[in-house]
């Protein structure tokens, strides 16, 4: 079983004309009903609100700024969802809408809701359908916007593998509309200044992500320890033949692995608090590996937010380990010392057993 997070873009989903094309959405989630049937975990970041909003107006000339482009985002939403869940209903599957912006996924309590809801939709067994929240953006609608985002979901949910759904075949060592000796580059070990410069320009008329901007995706993935494909929508059957094994599109290797990803990450993050635990807390986090429980608190320092990151110390004073917490200052110390059978009874809601979960915990002993 794989966690797999595929991107499809606006030009994917119309497959080059003005309008969704039906036809070729069917086909898309087909693979993606079969993906599921095998067991797979799927997470869609789909494109195609202000197409959708476009083709409901029929195609008002509105410019390009940046109310008119969030207005047609708020049309064709609704109406993207809509086509989803109709067709994913063919295969008695249930999918979710999720909007998201950058800074649901920069902001720690809010990133942490969203891997929570994300991660229980899968649980259930239920498809997110994830698009950039532009009706309320604050910021301009930038460029690329979803290619990122798809990299930063599979970054927060661990995803095995991103696919990357566009209108070219992949990475070209230049332009292929301008170059006819361009040729696929099938595999990419390490993405750098010369990866970026091959890129440019490659870009669809209706989509708002160029090859730049997957480029940038891909970066960000790889460097979470997520294997990235970029390959084009219209391949036949293009999904089940890159899980069966099918070399399609270009490949980006990962650069870390995702534990030694997360040790990078929570050894450089700003320590906004720290906890001290007793010894059989301390012998069980450094010799076994476990998860740090309520019981075992015996102080919690500064005021910090839930998804802080915290340092641990043992009864002597040695910091053992960084982590990010599942609770924040307050509701810690109400329940250090107690058993976690007690955290909904003294809170009177749970954030789960844990309050750091080893697999975010980097031990420093």
């Amino acid at each position: 079983m794989q966690r797999i997070v595929i991107k499809l873009g606006t030009s994917t989903l119309t497959n080059g004309t003005t309008r969704l094309d039906r036809q070729r959405m069917l086909e898309i989630v087909q693979q993606i009903a079969h993906l599921q049937q095998q067991g797979h975990e799927v997470i869609v970041v789909s494109s195609g609100a202000q197409a959708a909003g476009r083709e409901r107006l029929n195609y008002p000339d509105l410019g390009r700024s940046v109310p008119a482009k969030q207005m047609l985002s708020a049309v064709g939403q609704g109406r993207l969802m809509h086509i989803y869940s109709e067709l994913f209903d063919i295969f008695g599957i249930v999918v979710a809408q999720v909007l998201l912006t950058r800074d649901d996924l920069s902001n720690r309590t809010r990133y942490l809701n969203a891997r929570d809801t994300l991660l229980t939709l899968l649980d259930q067994r239920i498809i997110p359908i994830v698009n950039e929240n532009d009706t309320v953006a604050t910021n301009e609608i930038r460029v690329g916007d979803n290619d990122n985002l798809s990299a930063m979901v599979a970054s927060a949910l661990e995803a095995d593998l991103l696919i990357i759904l566009t209108d070219q075949p992949g990475l070209f060592t230049a332009d292929p509309r301008r170059d006819q000796n361009a040729a696929l580059i099938k595999s990419v070990e390490r993405i750098n200044s010369e990866t970026y410069q091959i890129a440019g320009g490659v870009g669809s008329k209706l989509g708002t992500g160029g090859m730049v901007t997957k480029i940038e995706a891909a970066e960000i993935a790889t460097r979470s320890g997520v294997t990235t494909i970029i390959t084009s929508g219209s391949e036949p059957n293009v999904i089940t033949r890159i899980i069966a094994g099918e070399s399609l599109g270009t490949r980006f290797e990962v650069v870390v692995t995702r534990l030694e990803s997360r040790k990078r990450w929570l050894l450089t993050d700003r320590i906004q608090g720290s906890i001290h635990v007793d010894a059989g807390a301390a012998h069980v986090l450094t010799q076994g590996g476990a998860s740090l429980l309520p019981v075992g608190i015996t102080r919690v320092n500064n005021t910090f937010e839930r998804g802080a990151t915290l340092a641990v110390f043992d009864p002597d004073g040695r910091e053992i380990a960084h982590g990010l917490s599942n609770y924040n200052s307050d509701e810690l110390q109400r329940i250090c010392g107690k058993k976690s059978a007690q955290i909904s009874q003294i809170l009177g809601y749970s954030y789960g057993d844990y309050v750091i979960h080893r697999n975010n915990m980097v031990l420093l002993v």
